[in-house]
């Protein structure tokens, strides 16, 4: 491959990635930790973008001063910008209700524990994320969430007719994402969309259901309110 080309290859590359860290769209692909490593990482890239587009601008000088031209080479290599300029303009967002309807829910493979800490008695409702709640629910039974008003954040999938919670969990980027389900008891909205994020204010319910596609417990909530929300800028957990 051309110089010129893989210093423009390495360019967009960097300055995509340091582009995402910016404006915080890596979130949709990894931990927040991994900032620390995609910046340098981008930086290096710009970097070695500059080396090697001076190394070939003295590259062809050099040919023109003892040829009277550069030499010819194939302008297929320039074919490997479409993808990376493809990913720039078109990155895909976060996983949504689209992968979570088609993979198992994540709780079956958290190891059952007890003695949950328990949830303050002043703070009315008790905000949890869901892997929180469904571990509570499922491997504590309950026990901790008794008496509380729970608050819940995610969006919104379907199992057949029937509308769930949902978020992704990450143990390191989306390629291991899997998500986390909780299932409605009450009265609930009739018009939720897939994908919408809402807030969910409601108490715990024994009520549990299996997740068709690994087989594992699925906890509910008893809904006491529906409230849609903006996506939170982080929508892993």
């Amino acid at each position: 491959m051309r110089r010129d080309a893989q210093a423009v290859i390495l360019l967009l590359v960097g300055g995509g990635m340091l582009r995402l860290a910016w404006t915080g769209a890596y979130l949709d692909y990894v931990k927040p930790y991994a900032f620390w490593l995609i910046v340098p990482a981008g930086v290096l890239l710009v970097a070695v973008a500059a080396i090697t587009g001076v190394q070939a601008w003295q590259d062809r000088a050099d040919a023109d001063d003892g040829h009277g031209h550069g030499h010819g080479e194939p302008k297929v290599a320039w074919l490997l910008l479409a993808p990376v300029v493809g990913m720039l303009l078109v990155a895909p967002g976060a996983l949504g209700s689209y992968e979570a309807e088609r993979t198992g829910t994540v709780v079956g493979a958290e190891e059952s524990r007890s003695n949950y800490p328990a949830l303050p008695d002043d703070v009315d409702p008790v905000p949890l994320t869901l892997l929180d709640y469904a571990a509570r629910a499922i491997f504590d039974e309950g026990e901790t969430l008794e008496g509380h008003r729970i608050q819940l954040r995610g969006f919104v999938l379907y199992d057949g007719d029937e509308p769930q919670l949902a978020r992704m969990v990450v143990s390191c980027c989306a390629a291991d994402a899997r998500p986390v389900k909780i299932g409605f008891e009450g009265d609930v909205p009739e018009d939720l969309a897939p994908d919408q994020w809402i807030e969910v204010v409601g108490t715990y319910t024994p009520r549990q259901g299996r997740d068709e596609i690994n087989g594992e417990l699925v906890p509910y909530i008893e809904v006491e309110s529906v409230t849609p929300i903006e996506a939170p800028d982080n929508e892993y957990q």
